[in-house]
Order: C-alpha cells, then sequence, then structure tokens
C-alpha cells in the first residue's frame, strides 16, 4: 500500500464529531477505525515500520487512546509495550512527570522498573494536539535512563502548533504523524 492509500484509508475511517465534548470542538472519532480490521491492520504495520526504522527496542503507549495503538504495534514488532498511564493508576514504585494543560497541570508516571539504560523508546498515540503530554512522556522517558528513539501519532492536529513544542525537545529523535488535519 503507497503512503497515499494508506492517507486515504485512514480518513474515511475517522469520523468527525461536531461540539463534542463540547461546543465548537470537532472531535475526530478512530473508533471506526479501529471496527475496521484491515483498516486497524493497515496502521498497525504503518506504525511498526517507524518502530523498525528507529531502531526501538520498547514502545510506550499514553493512556488511554495511546494502549489500543500501541500494544498491537509491540506484538507485531517483537518488543515490550510499557504503559504510561495518569497518576494515581499503577501500583508500587513509578516515576512521574506533571504537564501544563490549557485549563491546569496533569501528571502521568511509569514503573520506574520498566524503563532502563540502553532502553531505546518509541512512543506511540493517537492525536499529538499541544504537545504537552507527548513532551512529558518524553521528558519521563529520559528521567527513566532510556533513549527516545522517536514519537510516532496517527494523527497531528496542525493548527495547535503541537510539533513546534515537541521537536524542541526531541533533540533529533523523529516525529511522525501519519495525517496532518
Amino acid at each position: 500500500m503507497t503512503a497515499e492509500e494508506l492517507r486515504e484509508l485512514l480518513l474515511s475511517r475517522i469520523r468527525d464529531v461536531a461540539d463534542y465534548p463540547q461546543p465548537g470542538v470537532m472531535f475526530k472519532d478512530i473508533t471506526p477505525l479501529l471496527a475496521d480490521p484491515d483498516a486497524f491492520r493497515a496502521l498497525t504495520g504503518a506504525l511498526v515500520e517507524e518502530c523498525r526504522r528507529s531502531g526501538a527496542t520498547k514502545i510506550v503507549g499514553l493512556e488511554a487512546r495511546g494502549f489500543i495503538l500501541a500494544a498491537p504495534v509491540a506484538v507485531a514488532a517483537g518488543i515490550g509495550f510499557v504503559p504510561v498511564r495518569k497518576a494515581g493508576k499503577l501500583p508500587g514504585a513509578t516515576l512521574s512527570q506533571g504537564y501544563d494543560l490549557e485549563y491546569g497541570t496533569a501528571e502521568i508516571e511509569v514503573h520506574a522498573e520498566d524503563l532502563a539504560e540502553g532502553d531505546r523508546v518509541a512512543v506511540i498515540d493517537d492525536v499529538l494536539a499541544t504537545g504537552g503530554t507527548a513532551e512529558a512522556a518524553v521528558e519521563l522517558i529520559r528521567r527513566a535512563g532510556a533513549e527516545v528513539a522517536g514519537v510516532s501519532v496517527l494523527m497531528e492536529l496542525g493548527f495547535l502548533d503541537g510539533r513546534a513544542r515537541l521537536e524542541k525537545v526531541l533533540r533529533g529523535a523523529p516525529l511522525t504523524a501519519l495525517l496532518t488535519v
């Protein structure tokens, strides 16, 4: 499948939902894409290729839709999957990283023992919006002693300029968006 064919397939399976979760927001619903096995397989394959290109040895999936995308990629690529969760959701020793939102602050966590020096970690999520969550994940990975292999997302919301924010902290690691809307 060519890049353009992949793009058309993925776009055809993403539904716009007006005024969700609040008036004035156009939500990009990926559940039709996930429900279509051919589209989901094509998406997974494209993300596997990004991980292989970057030499990733582990994949971090960002809560919650990042889990849905990252776990099958890890299985297909034959590498470990590490969930990065909202604060307070993981038992045991964790590393945490705070970040700013448009309306406040948030915090994400990872099990302290799941990432280590020598790991090359690919970050996978569904959407790159303002870049805050992905930036926090990059910082968390580095604090664990691991290297960031790259960040891959299904969709980048270009009008929010998250790419500019994230590229500042990636230190040359690739940032790949399969779609930009």
